[in-house]
């Protein structure tokens, strides 16, 4: 059972409404987010390429620039390496077409997940060397590649690191100090002594600001450095970064740029979704077009992905995302069929019981082990990590609820592994397959997890009776957009709405209409997008067959439910409409 509570952040918002002409429920909403301040809620609502901070406040972007400048006047070879993932693949292509553009004698290499496994490793690093290259140039990845970095520079090249990732921690006199490889140059936002205000970059926007400086340097207009905020948008989006301060300013122009996006690859995969003609918002790049780059490096190689942005022709771009979108559907299915196996593995054992969940699936794709985990731990609401047979050992991929830090308690674990990493709220392993089962023990023994860390809160923004709705507070609700990690949807809820009448509608039937009313007297539209089947059962539990029949008969009926929705306008034969979309119910 979730528990429902009330966000009680304080504010005079009378006085926030007042001054930037908005609902009090806006300024609740935009308070709930912590945006506080005259300037912070200006930037809020109206921030735009204006409030980006000068790439030159970057530490070693300065640097960079100089370093790279002469690699080009020298025509040397300069090869970008990147990862394999969304924003491995966009800060990759986003090098590279800045570096084609002035001229640099530049390629590119990207890890296979499998093979090589994350970021730089000594087997690139030779490669690299085998042919020619006098400079490598990282995105995403190289602020831990300590060792490669060295192994690179002993074989006499120059080594410039873009990244956005963590930096290693080393016990230095008892104190923690920050690990940085001895690259040429290091470019990243979380080193402790770079002055860079917004630490919260992807990899992209990494690289992005490094574009920006390159094309400042060199004379190229601010128009074609603001033609490549939407790959860095993109990124950021797939790559779940908190859409606060610059990174929600780059992805509403970001936005903007891709729903009229000149990129053949782009194009041709918003085409094979059917997505085309539609307004493209920050749900479809993380839940359409961005599994579909991603199951590139999954199931196949990231330079699928990269091609695909890198395509020139109409023909080449369709083919290639077909290829992917042929890639997700594979995955999805894939990740439904291991889904299912460790619900019924969990289902039909004592692992029922467990508080943190530990999931061996031997015959898994490796690269799924992370899906499923997020998607047992939204079923479970418990910690979860899902093992899977590596090419040499055990693997495992964790993703973990707020009230447990997967990485402190893997920490405790260390002697099991053959190596873990991670944050509080997922983690990588690998082990022997002997300690899995001491590893689920383990985990379970000295876990303090108690069962109110164990019951989900579902935090509601605004407690608003459905008669409150209005088309001017929809459209209020654009001004927050984009949503996504740091700026979530707003939840509203309203108690006790009546069911007036049901039905299930869609061609596949998976759609549930409903008529409300609420006890101010408001008849209004509903949908709920979940399980037909299980919220009839629902119904049928709590109010018995008969109420329930009644209901889906359009009769008068005792169902009442409590509802955690987001209002809309419907259009529908020229006519519009409120309606609320049920998102959870009680």
């Amino acid at each position: 059972m979730e528990k429902w509570v009330v966000a009680a952040k304080r504010a005079n918002f009378g006085e926030i409404a007042e001054k930037f002409g908005i609902d009090q429920v806006t300024a609740r909403l935009i308070r709930n987010r912590d945006i506080i301040g005259d300037a912070a809620i200006e930037e809020y609502l109206n921030g735009s390429l204006l409030n980006l901070h000068s790439p030159y406040l970057m530490k070693g972007i300065k640097k960079a620039v100089e370093l790279l400048t002469e690699k080009i006047d020298g025509q040397k070879k300069i090869r970008v390496i990147g990862d394999y993932d969304i924003d491995g693949v966009m800060a990759t292509y986003l090098l590279l077409r800045v570096l084609w553009r002035l001229g640099a004698n530049a390629d590119y290499d990207l890890p296979d997940r499998i093979r090589d496994g994350y970021g730089l490793n000594n087997n690139l690093v030779d490669l690299a060397y085998d042919e020619g290259v006098d400079t490598i140039l990282t995105c995403d990845n190289g602020i831990s590649a300590l060792e490669q970095i060295e192994y690179a520079r002993s074989l006499g090249m120059t080594v410039i690191v873009t990244d956005h990732h963590e930096l290693r921690q080393a016990e230095e006199g008892g104190e923690k100090k920050a690990v940085i490889p001895r690259a040429d140059v290091v470019i990243n936002p979380h080193q402790p002594d770079c002055p860079y205000p917004y630490k919260n970059l992807c990899g992209a926007a990494v690289a992005y600001k490094l574009g920006c400086a390159l094309y400042e340097a060199m004379g190229i207009s601010s128009e074609e450095s603001e033609a490549l905020i939407e790959f860095a948008a993109f990124a950021t989006v797939g790559d779940v970064m908190d859409l606060t301060g610059e990174n929600r300013i780059l992805v509403k122009e970001g936005l903007l740029q891709l729903n009229q996006t000149e990129n053949p690859g782009l194009r041709a995969l918003i085409r094979v979704n059917h997505l085309e003609g539609r307004e493209i918002t920050s749900y479809h790049i993380g839940y359409v077009l961005g599994p579909c780059l991603n199951a590139g490096g999954r199931l196949d190689t990231a330079k699928k992905s990269l091609e695909l942005l890198l395509a020139q022709s109409e023909a080449e771009a369709t083919e290639l995302a077909e290829e992917l979108l042929e890639l997700n559907i594979k995955r999805k299915a894939m990740t439904l069929e291991g889904y299912r196996q460790a619900v019924q593995m969990i289902e039909e054992s004592s692992m029922k019981q467990d508080k943190v969940l530990v999931v061996y699936l031997p015959n898994c794709h490796e690269s799924l082990a992370g899906i499923i985990a997020g998607r047992l731990r939204e079923r479970y609401y418990r910690p979860v990590i899902v093992l899977t047979d590596g090419e040499q050992s055990v693997k495992g991929s964790g993703r973990s609820i707020e009230s447990y830090s997967m990485f402190e308690e893997l920490q405790k674990c260390a002697k099991l592994f053959l190596n873990f990493g991670g944050h509080p709220m997922a983690a990588g392993c690998s082990l022997k397959k002997e300690n899995v089962e001491e590893l689920r023990r383990r985990l379970n023994e000295q876990t303090t997890l108690s069962r109110e860390d164990l019951t989900e809160k579902v935090v509601i923004d605004v407690p608003m009776p459905i008669n409150y709705i209005t088309e001017q507070l929809v459209g209020e609700l654009s001004y927050l957009e984009p949503f996504g990690k740091g700026n979530p949807k707003p939840v509203f809820a309203e108690k006790d709405v009546k069911l007036l009448e049901v039905r299930v509608v869609g061609r596949e039937r998976k759609v549930v209409r409903l008529r409300i009313k609420n006890i101010a007297g408001t008849v209004m539209d509903a949908v709920y997008f979940g399980d037909p089947e299980e919220f009839r059962s629902y119904l049928e539990q709590k109010f018995g067959a008969v109420e329930t029949e009644k209901l889906y008969q359009g009769r008068e009926n005792a169902v009442k439910l409590s509802v955690v929705y987001y209002p809309s306008v419907s259009e529908y034969g020229g006519t519009r409409s409120l309606q609320i979309t049920v998102q959870r119910f009680q």
